[in-house]
């Protein structure tokens, strides 16, 4: 099996046709206004290649989740004006997904305009379970770019679920790889199948639930294994220890004291933490170890003492692939711990490692630290399909590109 490219479609030939694009651009927002624009710039290689080479280019993405509907807060109109920043053209807004507005734009395109259409998630048959009702809006797609079109997948932060603009679209036009996607999957392969050791491996976030497949997968593939975030507090009470009003899975406590003994060699939990009284970024702090825990107050970061051990890990390390913020580093107070490993691979990167931020908060504290992305070896624009990767499952997104030969 292998997988058409976007090089494969630029050889055929786009002059005058129509290209449907998968894109990724769900950014985070504030007030309006975008906060971490990544996966914007990490789709303007592929978009250019088409524009210049003279297709008509039709965008559509998400942001949010609008419930089937339109929500004015998630109007893709603050992506558009991005783009077009990024492009150098203008880049039109559709008023809807495939509507009237949509089909008007659609055939007014000349050759290298760019259309984006209103956020597709406003149409409930996006994520519909119903295969009938996906491929309704799939055939709508379809229509907007003509009966010679093609459709190029960009959006790898997508690409692990079976959505219409996803998936069914790419069994009606002929289908290729962009290049965000096709890298992101050398990326990965790289970090599964030709791992260069010592291999560490980061995970944060708040829930261990949300990693467990993960940890199942790679824990038995890697020399280190850095818990850290809301999640570790689920470990620390697995090891007996209380954790006050911290994040906590009770019913996954038997859970992470099974891995604990089956892992506990390549496991390391945090042995400070920083505590708050309050969640809130004027907090009172504290530090608790966490052999002794503590039964007030909430844990918000790592601890001093945890940032330097888990840098010295790091730093020996040849591969890194990193998830999940260490603690609560929207509030300053309380982002030592995710700059200090953010710092710590970027280090390690510089000494040769091949490092990964797994997308998501990691990608955006990274760059709310002001580290540029040239620090790392690369910044993933998908968090969840990064990690159901590398636990081994199928992506739809993916296998749909598949062809024989």
């Amino acid at each position: 099996m292998s997988v058409r490219t976007l090089k494969d479609l630029l050889a055929e030939g786009v002059s005058g046709r129509g290209v449907l694009v998968r894109s990724d651009f769900n950014v985070p927002l504030d007030g309006g206004e975008i906060t971490d624009p990544g996966r914007i710039l990490a789709s303007v290689p592929t978009l250019s290649q088409l524009v210049d080479a003279g297709a008509k280019v039709i965008v559509t993405a998400h942001l949010g989740r609008p419930k089937g509907e339109p929500d004015p807060a998630l109007s893709l109109a603050p992506v558009a004006a991005r783009l077009s920043q990024e492009l150098g053209r203008n880049v039109q807004l559709a008023a809807d997904v495939v509507g009237s507005d949509a089909l008007a734009r659609a055939e007014g395109l000349t050759d290298g305009d760019v259309l984006l259409l209103e956020n597709i998630r406003f149409d409930p048959r996006e994520t519909a379970k119903d295969d009938a009702e996906r491929a309704k809006l799939a055939r709508d797609l379809v229509e907007l770019v003509g009966d010679d079109g093609a459709f190029v997948s960009d959006g790898f932060g997508v690409v692990h679920r079976k959505q219409a603009s996803v998936y069914d679209v790419a069994e009606l036009l002929p289908a290729y790889a962009g290049d965000l996607v096709a890298t992101e999957v050398d990326v990965l392969k790289r970090i599964t199948s030709e791992v260069e050791h010592p291999y560490a491996v980061v995970l944060g976030g708040s829930k261990v639930s949300d990693k467990l497949a993960v940890i199942e997968a790679l824990a038995p593939k890697v020399d280190t294994l850095v818990i850290g975030g809301g999640m570790a507090f689920t470990f620390i009470k697995a090891q007996g220890s209380p954790v006050g009003d911290s994040l906590l899975q009770e019913d996954m406590i038997d859970t992470c004291r099974d891995l604990l003994d089956r892992f506990g060699d390549v496991i390391h939990l945090p042995h400070d933490i920083v505590v708050a009284d309050k969640f809130a970024a004027d907090a009172e702090t504290s530090i608790a170890f966490t052999r002794d825990g503590f039964t007030e107050g909430m844990g918000l970061d790592i601890g001093p003492g945890t940032v330097e051990r888990f840098s010295a890990v790091l730093g020996g390390a040849k591969t890194v692939f990193w998830n999940g913020p260490m603690g609560v580093f929207e509030f300053e107070k309380f982002s030592t711990g995710t700059r200090g490993v953010a710092e710590a691979i970027a280090a390690a990167t510089q000494d040769g490692a091949f490092s990964v931020v797994g997308g998501g908060d990691s990608a955006a504290a990274v760059r709310s630290f002001g580290l540029p992305d040239s620090a790392f070896s690369h910044i993933s624009t998908g968090g969840g399909a990064s990690l159901e990767y590398l636990e081994g499952k199928e992506l739809p997104g993916l296998a749909v590109l598949e062809t024989e030969g």
